[in-house]
């Protein structure tokens, strides 16, 4: 029975890993040594036994055994290793008699780091075990104006009176705000038995709760606060099991209201008419079964691995409405087959995952007008069917601006696939938010899809300070070359990395087929419907790696929020091409058509726009169908 754990503990480590990885994050576990102030900034204090929230253990306090674990503390070494051996020992003694032995570990801004015991974690989390005793040294950061440190030292305060380590919270005074709400005086003292009391509610809360979860922002903590607020401390302890459920489930609402994050339709028009339709139209719902076409596969592909991973967020999203399928290495010469072979399993949804597949799905629109057909391109106008796509533009905007500030040479390269719609407006944002931090800055292009021409030997004699490549890694592929990197004696160093949420927005869709939106939008619109989303809807985002300066990341993460909140457009102003000037009012920003159908570089690109005579064999069947033309 232990080594069927470890083999399923193994295989849990090695999916976090490979997925963090994909995603340009650490996929070992955090070690606090990297993160910690310099010595002279913090205190030690000791705090003695503690129960640890095992799902606050984040990370070891030195680099020592970091990589014999994902970031999820499962194991990620051999079975038949002197680790796995020892895993194993640790998980019969746990089965058999439960781990009782402290581990040593330090507590950091209410996440703890293991100094001894990191597999007892590993063996803990696997199992579930909610609690693990622990003797802890906590590491107090100096007092700052940040709001994540004001926080913590309001929660110190409430540790004081409570010894609760197992709730927090993302805004100021709301500590006290609960010291309040259970009947407590400030700077009043919990006995025991309130302590277990709210340990039992707040646990029941956070079960019932964190199954339902999904996109919400906030924590747990607040969550709850709201709940208390709304029904009273007291009335939520009195509660059944059913009636918590219940009652957790009326308030979603409230609970969305935590992030007050956007979420952003584009063409969906979001009235009172609407959301009246919409609960209408949501009676005669019936199950979704959705089909995925796929060029290549996942594993080849970063591109298909994407919206695979989107359609798995659909089903963990929606288990009971949606059943999907996927197709893989299809072609535009058989593409037709595949879509009939989905028809046949009665999908009533289809994804075509490439601009390729166009036509036979416009094709296959006008035969089953019953089944809804979506394409992923952009700029493609039919009525029978509907596009979807990224502002993939925000992101890279954003991705200059990084490399702009990175690049001490001001030399960046910029490696593109297909000159096709979209890709042009990201080579210029790109250009725009390097020249914005970095005035200097010049981003020479180069083409994958070149006849005769090897991009990266070119890369080479530029020899820039960054370059820009495929936007991911690919799964079957250990390289490094994604997002925006530096190579430096041999060694590649990530910074950042685009993300497209794809599962985001494949939610975002199913959801508008369930409350009528979808309905609402084909009986009033009279032109084809693009789904265009950017940052604002969740869809798009960019993963900055730890080797940037904290500087450059609080740049980054100001110019994203002025990009989601619809202040800022990097196509705003006076804008320059290698031609000259594109437009002259200051105060203007090139409309979403314009953005789309762009066909000339900025003034700071080196390169140009290949033709389709240039392109190698593959490339031309991309070019035809969404290519710009660009002589010159």
């Amino acid at each position: 029975m232990a080594l069927e754990d470890y083999e399923r503990a193994y295989k849990l480590g090695k999916k976090e890993y490979q997925h963090r990885m994909l995603r340009g994050e650490n996929p070992t576990l955090e070690v606090l040594d990297d993160i910690l102030p310099p010595k002279g900034q913090y205190s030690e204090i000791p705090l003695g036994l503690v129960e640890i929230p095992v799902d606050q253990i984040v990370g070891t306090k030195t680099n020592g055994r970091s990589n014999a674990f994902a970031s999820n503390f499962m194991p990620i070494l051999d079975q038949d290793t002197e680790f796995g051996q020892k895993w194993t020992h640790l998980s019969t003694s746990h089965v058999e008699e439960g781990i009782r032995e402290p581990i040593k570990a330090y507590e950091y801004m209410n996440q703890f780091y293991v100094e001894e015991g990191n597999k007892r974690v590993s063996v803990m989390k696997y199992f579930g075990v909610p609690f693990t005793p622990g003797m802890v040294t906590r590491l107090v950061p100096r007092r700052t104006e940040e709001p994540e440190n004001k926080i913590y030292y309001e929660f110190m305060d409430f540790y004081a009176l409570t010894q609760i380590n197992y709730i927090w919270f993302t805004k100021e005074g709301s500590f006290e705000k609960l010291q309040e709400l259970v009947g407590k005086e400030p700077g009043e003292t919990w006995s025991e038995d309130e302590c277990k009391s709210f340990r039992s509610i707040y646990l029941r809360f956070k079960y019932e709760y964190e199954k339902k979860k999904s996109s919400q922002s906030g924590t747990t903590g607040d969550a709850f606060l709201a709940l208390v607020q709304v029904h009273g401390y007291e009335n939520i302890c009195a509660m059944s099991a059913k009636e918590l459920k219940t009652t957790i489930e009326k308030s979603w609402e409230e609970f969305n209201l935590l992030g007050a994050e956007e979420d952003i339709e584009l063409k969906l028009d979001p009235t009172e008419k609407r959301k009246l339709l919409g609960k209408l139209y949501s009676l005669s719902v019936s199950k979704l079964k959705i089909a995925f076409i796929y060029e290549k596969t996942p594993a080849s592909s970063a591109w298909t691995y994407g919206h695979e991973l989107g359609r798995l967020h659909l089903e963990q999203m929606f288990p009971d409405e949606v059943e999907t399928y996927y197709y893989v290495n299809v072609t535009k010469e058989n593409v037709e087959s595949f879509i009939n072979e989905a028809l046949r399993e009665g999908c009533n949804l289809i994804f075509t995952t490439t601009p390729a597949f166009t036509q036979a799905s416009v094709k296959a629109a006008i035969e089953n007008p019953s089944v809804k057909f979506v394409n992923c391109s952009v700029n493609t106008s039919h009525r029978y069917i509907r596009t979807y796509y990224v502002r993939m533009h925000e992101a890279k905007f954003l991705m200059g601006a990084i490399a702009g500030a990175m690049a001490e040479n001001d030399k960046i390269s910029y490696i593109a696939d297909y000159p096709i719609y979209g890709t042009i407006a990201n080579i210029n944002a790109f250009a725009l938010g390097a020249k914005m931090i970095n005035p200097r800055a010049k981003v020479y292009l180069d083409w994958n899809c070149i006849k005769d021409h090897d991009a990266m030997e070119h890369v080479k004699e530029v020899q820039p300070s960054c370059i820009s490549a495929r936007d991911m890694m690919i799964p079957d592929e250990a390289s490094r070359y994604f997002g925006i990197y530096h190579v430096e004696d041999g060694r590649t160093r990530n910074l950042a990395m685009p993300l497209l949420h794809w599962g985001k927005f494949y939610e975002q869709l199913i959801r508008a087929i369930m409350d009528g939106s979808w309905k609402y939008d084909d009986d009033s619109a009279n032109k084809a419907i693009n789904y265009w989303w950017g940052m604002s809807a969740g869809v798009i985002d960019v993963v900055c790696s730890r080797n940037l300066p904290i500087g450059t990341n609080r740049l980054i993460e100001l110019l994203k929020t002025t990009i989601m909140n619809g202040e800022f457009n990097p196509f705003t102003g006076v804008l320059y091409s290698q031609d000259g000037i594109v437009q002259n009012d200051p105060q203007r920003s090139l409309t979403p058509e314009e953005i789309v159908n762009m066909d000339w570089l900025a003034e700071n690109v080196i390169g140009h726009i290949p033709t389709k005579e240039e392109l190698i064999e593959s490339a031309i069947p991309v070019f035809l169908q969404q290519g710009i033309d660009k002589k010159g």
